[in-house]
């Protein structure tokens, strides 16, 4: 049987067979509930997203901006539980059959067991995780349980990483790498420009893992704009703003689907 890991490789290979960037959404589990979680994540991928980072909420988010932390602790207030994340995990991939991978803090898999953990997420049909804050040089315990549960490790990369460092950061990582297209903290941007690009060039000198971006798209121009030099466009603060400004939890769902299909026409468009 396939991993999930590879599940998620497949997905971004299918999507640059297609010509087009993969659309990665996040949305946080636990927000505005544990179930309502689920369905915000089922109707993102019924509005076009390839692929679901779910969030594991944290008192201390030091890469989430502000709406991110407001859900967070949305969601920390409601008495999410790792067990809670693992379930959302679950239904989510049940549900679609696509790849959904946890991003989360390193402090909340350290305390709860590295084994424990991986073992639990590959069992919930989990594709991998996103560890923003893991040195790389600390990792390698992680890596190994992963890669025994076929779970992809991806790393993040920065504006400010120098090539050596991003040479061992992609040697380290699988699945897909993770381009913060700016310094600063998760949200909505303007433009998302230049800098990304210069990333992903130099990212993609340094291994033949994917390039995703991340950090600051909100809307269909800006997803076109990344999916022009990336192969990935990943948008949270986006979907979670439109969550938030709901009146109820139906209309969050909708707002969310709707927002999904802007965003998977942006990717798909060809300048």
């Amino acid at each position: 049987m396939k991993s999930k890991g590879q599940l998620l490789s497949d997905t971004l290979a299918e999507a640059k067979a297609e010509n087009r960037a993969a659309l990665i959404a996040y949305l946080p589990a636990g927000f505005p509930t544990v179930d309502g979680g689920i369905e915000a994540i089922k109707a993102v991928f019924d509005g076009g997203a390839d692929i679901v980072e779910v969030g594991l909420p944290h008192s201390d988010p030091v890469l989430d901006g502000p709406v991110i932390q407001t859900a967070d602790d949305i969601a920390l207030r409601g008495g999410v539980r790792i067990a809670d994340v693992m379930r959302t995990v679950r239904e989510a991939h049940a549900a679609t059959g696509k790849p959904v991978l946890v991003m989360t803090y390193w402090n909340p898999i350290d305390r709860y067991g590295i084994e424990r953990f991986a073992e639990e997420l590959a069992a919930a049909g989990g594709a991998g995780c996103i560890l923003p804050d893991l040195p790389v040089q600390e990792s390698a315990t992680w890596r190994e349980h992963a890669d025994k549960h076929g779970l992809a490790t991806v790393f993040v990369v920065a504006p400010s990483s120098r090539d050596e460092r991003l040479a061992t950061i992609t040697a380290a990582g699988s699945g897909f790498v993770y381009a913060a297209s700016l310094m600063g903290v998760t949200g909505t941007r303007e433009s998302v420009g230049e800098q990304a690009a210069d990333l992903v060039r130099r990212t993609r000198a340094t291994a033949d893992l994917p390039v995703c971006v991340g950090l600051g798209v909100s809307n269909a121009e800006q997803a076109k704009e990344v999916a022009s030099f990336a192969d990935g466009v990943i948008v949270g603060s986006a979907f979670v703003k439109r969550m938030l400004d709901a009146e109820d939890e139906a209309a969050g769902l909708a707002a969310v689907r709707e927002l999904a299909g802007e965003l998977a026409e942006g990717v798909r468009r060809v300048s």
